[in-house]
């Protein structure tokens, strides 16, 4: 069973900066691909960044392009979504989710994440 603890939500003005952490149990951390999900109430759960175990492939959203930056540091089992130029449309409970499946690829899909951190709200103000 794979654990994942995020950190780093809060309440942030327009154009502000974050980075949400997310640190996961599990050793074989390389193994998993890994992404940066996001809800927002009334809305469904929707891909933000999507991150492979090497690190070397990363996808994002096209309303985050140029704005966020998802990493990870094997050697620490955790993965990063660096978020610039926030904008009130940004806001929701994102959450950070690992994929057991697939190292060297990534899915957009939720439905392919096994595994699951708690959700941290992320708010920005106009």
């Amino acid at each position: 069973q794979v654990q994942l603890v995020e950190s780093g939500g809060g309440l942030v003005q327009a154009g502000g900066s974050l980075r949400l952490s997310c640190a996961a149990s599990e050793r074989t951390f390389s193994s998993f691909s890994m992404g940066w999900f996001r809800q927002a109430p009334g809305k469904e759960r929707d891909v933000v960044a999507a991150i492979t175990g090497s690190g070397g492939l990363t996808y994002y959203t096209d309303s985050v392009k140029g704005r966020f930056t998802i990493s990870r540091d094997n050697a620490k089992n955790t993965v990063y979504l660096q978020m610039n130029s926030l904008k009130p449309e940004d806001t929701a409970v994102y959450y950070c989710a690992a994929d057991a499946q697939r190292r060297t690829s990534y899915s957009r899909s939720a439905s392919a994440y096994a595994y699951w951190g708690q959700g941290t709200q992320v708010t920005v103000s106009s």
